[in-house]
Formats: C-alpha cells, sequence, structure tokens
C-alpha cells in the first residue's frame, strides 16, 4: 500500500465517481481503477461497488476513510511544507452574520494554537475553506466542527426595566416583539414569544439588527447572549427556559485536503470537542 493508493481512494469516496475522481487527480480512468484494485487486493476487501452511474462505498470503505483521509492530509502538508519552505500554512475562514466579535477572537486564537505560524485569513460570510457559523446553519453536505457553546437571554432596552427587576418568562416581560422570521433560529423560539407571536412589534433579517431595534427602544427580542453583551443601551434577563445554539466551523469534507484546516479540526478534537455530521 502506498499514498498514491491512499490518495485515490479518497477522491473515488468524496466523489462517488470514477471519472469526476482521475479528473481531479489528473489521472487517467484505468490508473485511477488500477490504484483502487491494488489498494483492495492488499487489504484482502471490496471498497467500492461499480454501478452504471458511480459508484457505492462499502461499510469498509466507511470504516478506512476518516484514517486514510488525514493520512493524505497529513503528507500533504508535509509535501507542502518542504516545497515551500518558510511559507506559512493559510487557512480562509468565512464569518457568517451574528457571531460576535468575542467568538471571533476565540476562533483566532485556537486557529494559532493548533497550527503554529498560521496565516488566517477571514473573510464575510460563505467563502473559503470553512464557515465560522452557528450549526443551524451547516448545510447538509457539511460536517460541524464544534468550538463553543452559549445561551439565549432577553434583550431589553437599557432602561426598559429598573435594575433590580427580577428575572421572569419572557411572556411576562415582553408584549412587544422583535422577531427575525427568516433566520434558522426562528421555529425554536416562536414558543417563547406566547401570545404575541403573530403581532410583532418590528421584524429583523438577522439578531445584530433585532439589537439595534431593540436599543432604540422600538421592543424585545431573544438573541445570542454574546451579541447581546456586545450592544451598546441593550440590558439582558436569563430566560426560564435555558435554550443554547453551537457555535462552530462549517466545511465540507473536500476541504480537509488544505492541511492547516485538518491540522485545526485534529488539534480542537484533541481539546474533547465532538464533531457533528
Amino acid at each position: 500500500m502506498d499514498y498514491r493508493q491512499f490518495r485515490a481512494f479518497v477522491a473515488v469516496f468524496e466523489e462517488r465517481n470514477i471519472t469526476a475522481a482521475a479528473q481531479r487527480l489528473h489521472l487517467s480512468q484505468p490508473a485511477l481503477s488500477g490504484s483502487i484494485r491494488l489498494l483492495e487486493e492488499a487489504l484482502g476487501t471490496a471498497l467500492f461497488v461499480r454501478k452504471a452511474r458511480g459508484v457505492e462505498v462499502t461499510d469498509d470503505a466507511r470504516a478506512l476513510y476518516p484514517q486514510l483521509r488525514r493520512m493524505v492530509a497529513e503528507a500533504d502538508d508535509l509535501a507542502q511544507r518542504f516545497r515551500q519552505r518558510g511559507a506559512r500554512a493559510r487557512l480562509t475562514i468565512g464569518v457568517e452574520e451574528d457571531v460576535a466579535r468575542s467568538t471571533v477572537q476565540h476562533l483566532a486564537a485556537t486557529a494559532r494554537a493548533c497550527v503554529p505560524g498560521l496565516q488566517l485569513h477571514l473573510l464575510a460570510q460563505c467563502e473559503g475553506d470553512a464557515r465560522l457559523a452557528s450549526e443551524e446553519l451547516r448545510c447538509e453536505d457539511e460536517l460541524f466542527l464544534p468550538l463553543l457553546s452559549e445561551r439565549y437571554v432577553l434583550a431589553l432596552p437599557a432602561q426598559a426595566l429598573p435594575p433590580d427587576h427580577a428575572a421572569g418568562t419572557p411572556q411576562d416581560l415582553a408584549t412587544d416583539w422583535i422577531v427575525c422570521p427568516s433566520h434558522a433560529s426562528h421555529q425554536r423560539l416562536v414558543p417563547l414569544y406566547g401570545s404575541r407571536a403573530d403581532t410583532p412589534a418590528a421584524l429583523a433579517g438577522n439578531f445584530s439588527l433585532a439589537l439595534d431595534l431593540v436599543a432604540a427602544g422600538v421592543g424585545r427580542a431573544i438573541v445570542p447572549e454574546s451579541l447581546a453583551q456586545a450592544m451598546p443601551g441593550v440590558q439582558t434577563q436569563p430566560l426560564e427556559v435555558e435554550l443554547k445554539r453551537r457555535i462552530g466551523l462549517c466545511y465540507n469534507a473536500q476541504a480537509l485536503g488544505n492541511g492547516a484546516l485538518a491540522q485545526l479540526r485534529d488539534g480542537v478534537l484533541g481539546m474533547g470537542a465532538k464533531p457533528s455530521f
């Protein structure tokens, strides 16, 4: 068994198609098929079932994929380091809306700790090798690597209640809701709005805009705590029912071809994070 066979296996597993995998690796289809056949012979098991259109993966292939994906990524990263001696590893991450600056700072610190000498490139929203986003925004074909969890809180204008006002349910405290109906979290929050769910005071496209409306005194909103804490003119109160969201990296399997992302993932997993598939 050798690196070329591992690389061929990973490409076929991810593409589910011999032709697409051969094009991706700049190989002929016979050469790619030969590498897969040699690997299957060495392992003594079938890894793919050829179909009229593409291939199906076997259970043995599913068990083998994470190990070989990691080995190929590490080998590619090692080769790149020697070919470009002195060049920094680069990782591009898109930051979705409604991610607090404190969360971005947490990501940057974690990435630098896991990937020494990393050149981190941050872009807005859906860009790059991975996206920093809430788990609710993960696409069907993406993996999710959690970085932190935070609770939702009730956000009110700073002068809405006296400082010693006791915490209560959202229905007790707010009849003038600001809601984000287009946001992925909206259905989770609807039960907390009570009888006023259908007659909000205002609508916003995201939590950050909702907080602008809260600070202006338009109404009240249920938002992630990190965003509320960073907004001037807003105070928060805990919800009676604890509700949380997870923030992390959304990425597809092919993106792990970037050794820096693979190294970051392995480092975070080493800290005890549990990925979602």
